[in-house]
C-alpha cells in the first residue's frame, strides 16, 4: 500500500517513469482471453489517441479519476476509461491530446497539470485507435465538470483501493451480442476491464516498482 507523501509518490513516480517500461509483460495480465488469441496489430487505418491518468492529493490520500461511458451506439459503450480521445490535427502531440481531451471531458484545468511521463501505448482493435497513456499530477483535488455526451459518471479511486488484490477478479462480459472471457478490477460496483485494465496493470506494476525507489 502507499505510504508515501503526495510529494513523495511525485517524485519517485517521476523517476520511474523515466526508466523502462514493463509494457506487454504487464498489460497481458489483465488482457482478455479473445485477445490474446488475436494478436491483432495498428495498421494503415489505426488512429493515433491518448488518454489521461491524473493523481490528486485529498484527506490524507491519493486518488485518480476514472469515467463512465454513456451508453451509446459505439464499441466502448457503458464501460469504464481513462478520460481521452482521438488526436486532433490541432494537437502538436499526443500529450497536448490527452489534456485537451480531460478538459473536455472532465473539465479539469489542464494548464495546471504536471505531466510526469507516459506508459507504453496500447492498441485497441474494436475502435482500430493506438492509445498513449499520459501520466500527470494535479497538486490540489478538482471540481469535475462531466460533459453529458461523453461522460455519464467520473469515479473517484483512491490509489490504495486500487491496489488491493481483492478487486481482480474474472468473468464472462456481455459486449454487443459477445461474450468476452476477461479479467477485471471491480471498483465501486464497476467492472474495469479491457485496455483500461491493461493501462492500470502497466501503471501499478510502475508504481510498485517506484515505492522501491523511494524507500
Amino acid at each position: 500500500m502507499i505510504d508515501l507523501t503526495f510529494h513523495a509518490f511525485k517524485s519517485a513516480l517521476s523517476q520511474r517513469l523515466q526508466e523502462p517500461l514493463p509494457g506487454i509483460e504487464a498489460h497481458q495480465k489483465m488482457a482478455s482471453t479473445s485477445r490474446m488469441r488475436a494478436m491483432l496489430k495498428p495498421n494503415e487505418r489505426t488512429r493515433r489517441s491518448a488518454v489521461l491518468i491524473v493523481f490528486y492529493p485529498y484527506q490524507d490520500s491519493i486518488f485518480l479519476p476514472l469515467i463512465l461511458r454513456p451508453i451509446y451506439d459505439g464499441v466502448h459503450a457503458g464501460q469504464m476509461a481513462f478520460p481521452g480521445g482521438r488526436m486532433e490535427r490541432t494537437d502538436e502531440n499526443l500529450t497536448r491530446t490527452a489534456l485537451r481531451e480531460a478538459q473536455e471531458e472532465i473539465g479539469i484545468r489542464a494548464s495546471d497539470v504536471q505531466v510526469l511521463g507516459h506508459l507504453t501505448e496500447l492498441y485497441i482493435p474494436p475502435s482500430n485507435f493506438y492509445v498513449l497513456p499520459v501520466v500527470g499530477i494535479l497538486p490540489y483535488k478538482p471540481e469535475f465538470y462531466p460533459d453529458p455526451r461523453e461522460v455519464d459518471q467520473v469515479v473517484e479511486v483512491r490509489l490504495d483501493e486500487l491496489m488491493d488484490d481483492a478487486i481482480i477478479g474474472r468473468s464472462f462480459i456481455e459486449v454487443r451480442g459477445a461474450s468476452i472471457d476477461a479479467p477485471h478490477y471491480q471498483i465501486q460496483g464497476f467492472k474495469v476491464w479491457g485496455a483500461t485494465a491493461m493501462m492500470i496493470s502497466e501503471l501499478l506494476t510502475v508504481i510498485y516498482s517506484a515505492q522501491n525507489i523511494s524507500s
